[in-house]
């Protein structure tokens, strides 16, 4: 018999993922696609009708924030009123692949063999080809139609942190400090919550939820910066060249030759860091290259920055001064020297995996998360993951059962933090 977690997850990314809510990157509209709004309206609606406080919809910035206040409302004393926190989620969808016209649905039971997710245009998910499948043998599984993405990054934490949220203010007996919750918009095109207000958001501490593999928590993540290089050439005619040409295709090639091979995203792994081009765009008279620049180690991030301008300064001296300039962009910086100011917070969330049945899991991430940025905005905000697979195209899934699990989670840290 399913639980009333079980239904009510279900029921609810089901109906999210319904929703188009892809982000555009890019875009200097704010969100960057208005349907955003589609989804910050009704996640307002649902919180008002199920009794949460505070509810507000910022219609500039489609930011939803909203309350559940504490079981004991009358303690002033901080000590006794527990440890408030904040749990976030983004409502955008990525937009590597089709977001419009999801067409989820439930396969009950699995079995562990492929799995047909559109006979018509024959798409298959091979168990051979996705092996996170073996993990879920025996449960629920919310699937695309194959010609979509699903949207359970990050409809998944939503769905989880919606019914968490119902069920408190249902037993508003059981122990738990003040929460506050905000869903955000673009997450997946570099959004970094940056129109979050901290204050509106009123907690000193936040946990993101956002990530696969249920159970694993991330307090640490890259440092991150763009590159952005541009080389001017002269072009004459070829057949007058010599001497007077300067190939700025030819200079691109030859400063991405200096990048070292074995620093690239396929060939590292874990916290090593790497140097990735991301586009590069030449002709005789102009080029631009792009790359970004990763590492999770204060000292070796700022070396590998100083490494690129090196670069660049060779280049010059080798074509003359002016020919390759370089700016470089912060992006977002490591959670983890402001995370561990705040031990508790990862202690707590420890132990709720725990409670919850599973074992926790610490993955340095290969990426950044809304909590970078906002733990160096001040508000520290490790990261638990939501438990969806294969996130950002046709073949993503969500186990209900990890939906259902990171409800219990989320319980069990407001009983610690109360």
């Amino acid at each position: 018999m399913h639980t009333w977690f079980y239904e009510k997850v279900k029921e609810r990314l089901i109906r999210y993922a319904k929703i188009d809510t892809q982000s555009q990157a890019g875009s200097q509209a704010v969100p960057t696609t208005m349907q955003q709004f589609d989804l910050a309206r009704m996640l307002r609606d649902e919180l008002e009708s199920i009794g949460a406080s505070e509810v507000f919809l910022d219609e500039k910035c489609c930011v939803v924030y909203a309350r559940i206040p504490s079981s004991r409302p009358e303690e002033t004393d901080s000590a006794k009123a527990g440890k408030p926190f904040g749990l976030i989620a983004h409502m955008d969808t990525a937009p590597d692949a089709p977001g419009q016209g999801v067409k989820p649905w439930v396969l009950e039971n699995y079995d562990g063999g492929d799995i047909t997710l559109n006979e018509g245009e024959n798409i298959i998910m091979r168990a051979d080809e996705f092996h996170n499948l073996r993990a879920y043998i025996g449960q629920d599984l919310i699937l695309t139609d194959g010609t979509t993405l699903l949207g359970g990054d990050d409809k998944a934490s939503i769905a989880a942190i919606m019914t968490f949220a119902e069920y408190l203010l249902q037993h508003p007996e059981l122990p738990h400090p003040l929460i506050s919750l905000a869903f955000t918009p673009d997450e997946e095109v570099g959004g970094l919550a940056r129109d979050l207000d901290l204050a509106r958001l009123g907690v000193p501490v936040a946990y993101t939820l956002d990530g696969d593999h249920l159970g694993w928590y991330q307090d640490e993540t890259f440092n991150a910066s763009e590159a952005v290089i541009n080389i001017v050439g002269r072009s004459v005619h070829t057949g007058t060249a010599k001497g007077i040409m300067v190939n700025a295709a030819d200079i691109a090639a030859k400063l991405i030759s200096m990048l070292p091979e074995n620093e690239r995203p396929q060939t590292t792994e874990g916290r090593e860091g790497f140097y990735h081009v991301v586009s590069c765009e030449s002709v005789c008279e102009h080029a631009r290259i792009r790359l970004i620049i990763r590492d999770h180690d204060n000292g070796l991030f700022a070396k590998r920055e100083a490494f690129i301008g090196s670069c660049c300064e060779e280049l010059n001296r080798q074509y003359g001064t002016g020919t390759v300039s370089l700016q470089i962009l912060p992006t977002y910086r490591n959670m983890k020297e402001v995370i561990d100011t705040v031990p508790d917070m990862i202690q707590d969330l420890r132990q709720a995996i725990t409670d919850a049945g599973l074992t926790p899991v610490c993955e340095p991430f290969r990426g950044g998360t809304d909590g970078s940025a906002l733990s160096h905005r001040g508000l520290p905000c490790p990261n638990l993951s939501a438990g969806y697979e294969n996130a950002h195209g046709r073949f993503e899934y969500v186990p209900i059962q990890s939906m259902e699990k990171n409800v219990e989670i989320l319980l069990a840290l407001a009983a610690l933090r109360a």
